[in-house]
């Protein structure tokens, strides 16, 4: 019977000072792999933390492990393509541990199962370098995705009602992979259009074509264009014309000094100039800076032109794997609020 290494303590590995053969080592490294993580926002904080905690130690046992293949010369293997073949292994194994930045790219499955109709999407995230944060799928974006299916019977029925939202405009700012934007456009069965950076724009076109099927299968519209925040010219055309859009869209758009105000422009050049059209914005909390931001954010929303101010806001748990330490997947909190004008 074959041996389920998955299930193992890395202990109980073939080791190297055992010299195992090159089947044994090759098959225990193949179910070493790892698959990105896919997170549950409905599970609760105290089992995240727990999971995360007996997660981290397992990960780290497996690392060492994997380190001690990767460093030893494999003498007792003596064809030299097996050598490589298991080197190549034990190091793609060991990045998949070393956080989302060393994982290169990745493709993951995204499904929404707790809804009439269920649905998977499937989104690409390029290799992170340098200021590329954009090419990664951030916590927030699914946990946001998670939540907007309530609102057309909640806080956005009066725009999302059967009937109205055919005619309905929806923008997501910083889309990035564009995974809640697409969701939307699935969800609502409404025409979204999803923005970012023009070094963004390939990727995030990419997952759009990749789900067009998905999201027309369910009724909606989706397409894109590029839209730099502070920036009146280069954009997309579909930008010529400002205040078009009912619902704005914005998750983890807010983690630099200069974005409460950039964002809060972009929100009130994009945004419908009425009483009945919403930007629905979600900020992690991952330290005190941030509390800060978002301070500042609202208070840039409430004195420009439209005078946006918190309809309503909430704090929910939701995952990521991006952290100082290990990059491990970690629970982190996360305020959304949805931005309206205030009735006199």
């Amino acid at each position: 019977m074959a041996k389920i290494y998955g299930d193992m303590s890395p202990e109980d590995f073939p080791q190297v000072w055992q010299r195992p053969p090159f089947e044994e080592l090759l098959a225990c490294l193949k179910q070493l792999h790892v698959e990105p993580p896919v997170w549950n926002p409905s599970a609760p904080k105290k089992a995240l933390q727990d999971n995360q905690e007996n997660t981290a130690r397992h990960r780290r046992d497996v690392m060492s492990y994997l380190a001690s293949i990767v460093s030893n010369s494999l003498q007792w293997i003596k064809d030299d393509d097996h050598k490589e073949i298991i080197w190549e292994e034990a190091s793609r194994c060991l990045s998949q541990r070393c956080g989302r930045a060393g994982m290169g790219e990745i493709t993951r499955k995204w499904p929404f199962q707790n809804r009439a109709i269920p649905f998977e999407l499937v989104i690409r995230e390029p290799p992170i370098t340098g200021d590329s944060l954009g090419h990664k799928t951030w916590g927030s974006s699914f946990l946001m995705a998670q939540l907007i299916d309530g609102l057309t019977t909640g806080s956005l029925a009066h725009l999302l009602a059967s009937g109205r939202r055919e005619s309905v405009r929806v923008l997501e700012l910083g889309s990035g992979t564009g995974l809640l934007g697409i969701a939307a456009a699935a969800m609502w069965q409404a025409n979204v259009i999803l923005s970012d950076l023009p070094d963004i724009m390939p990727n995030l076109d990419h997952n759009i074509e990749q789900n067009r099927a998905t999201v027309e299968r369910l009724g909606g519209k989706v397409s894109s264009g590029t839209l730099t925040w502070g920036c009146e010219t280069k954009n997309g055309t579909i930008f010529s014309h400002e205040n078009q859009f009912n619902v704005i869209l914005v998750a983890d758009g807010i983690y630099d000094d200069d974005h409460p105000a950039l964002l809060s422009l972009a929100i009130h050049r994009q945004l419908l100039d009425n009483l009945e059209s919403r930007a629905v914005v979600m900020v992690p909390i991952r330290d005190q800076i941030a509390k800060g931001l978002i301070t500042q954010f609202r208070s840039y929303m409430s004195d420009s032109a439209l005078s946006l101010v918190v309809l309503e806001e909430h704090i929910l748990t939701g995952q990521d794997d991006w952290g100082d330490d290990d990059d491990e997947t970690r629970a982190v909190q996360c305020w959304w609020a949805i931005f309206g004008k205030q009735l006199l």
